[in-house]
């Protein structure tokens, strides 16, 4: 993988762009340069380190790609925008767990798409093409369904019991009226909110119930 340099502004969303191929890094870098909102950075020795986007430029997502990935991942605290020539329902899935927060097919990566996404990529957002979006919710839904459910798992990392309990507070339950619904002790109820509100940082039960209102959870 190779990569670019530009100007020093510390304002600015500082990227790293590597790509398999020179041409492709040349057409890139050239694009996001002159961009008032980026600063890119240089390769060296560190591959992505000192930036805070990634950009890594592929015509298909095989194993050279994904190496390139994780190492952008393991040189810094970088988020990591693959823009790809060709991109299936596996490369999003393949890529996510590698530790990819945004896709872009380069068909679509006009310059000015590209620094919408390495800005929503700085602040932690991802991206995904909405026809692939798709395809992807559906085998999530389906590992949910048939894997994680049955072992009374969730992907937010809550077990079904702890969602059934904020549910149940949410309704404006006490503990003993949670306890009689779920026929649990009311021990119970209790060690399934410290664990709730432990585990996920959250301060009291009116955080906990906002945060799966946010979550969608309740």
């Amino acid at each position: 993988m190779t990569g670019t340099v530009a100007g020093a502004a510390t304002d600015k969303v500082r990227v790293w762009v590597g790509a398999t191929d020179p041409i492709s890094l040349a057409g890139v870098a050239s694009a996001l340069r002159p961009r008032p909102e980026l600063t890119l950075v240089r390769e060296g020795d560190g591959g992505a380190a000192g930036a805070r986007v990634a950009v890594i430029v592929t015509d298909r997502v095989d194993e050279a790609t994904m190496r390139a990935v994780r190492n952008a991942r393991r040189t810094g605290d970088a988020q990591v925008v693959l823009v790809a020539g060709y991109l299936t329902d596996d490369d999003v899935v393949a890529a996510v767990e590698a530790g990819v927060l945004a896709l872009v097919r380069r068909s679509e990566a006009t310059p000015d798409r590209l620094v919408a996404v390495i800005r929503s990529a700085a602040h932690g957002e991802g991206t995904v093409p909405p026809d692939l979006l798709g395809h992807l919710l559906d085998q999530v839904g389906s590992l949910q369904r048939q894997v994680l459910r049955p072992r009374g798992l969730t992907f937010t990392g809550l077990a079904t019991r702890e969602i059934d309990v904020l549910r149940l507070v949410a309704d404006g339950m006490d503990t003993a009226e949670i306890a009689r619904t779920l026929s649990y002790s009311e021990r119970t109820v209790k060690n399934v909110l410290h664990d709730i509100t432990t585990r996920l940082q959250l301060r009291n039960r009116s955080h906990a119930v906002a945060y799966a209102l946010r979550e969608g959870l309740i």
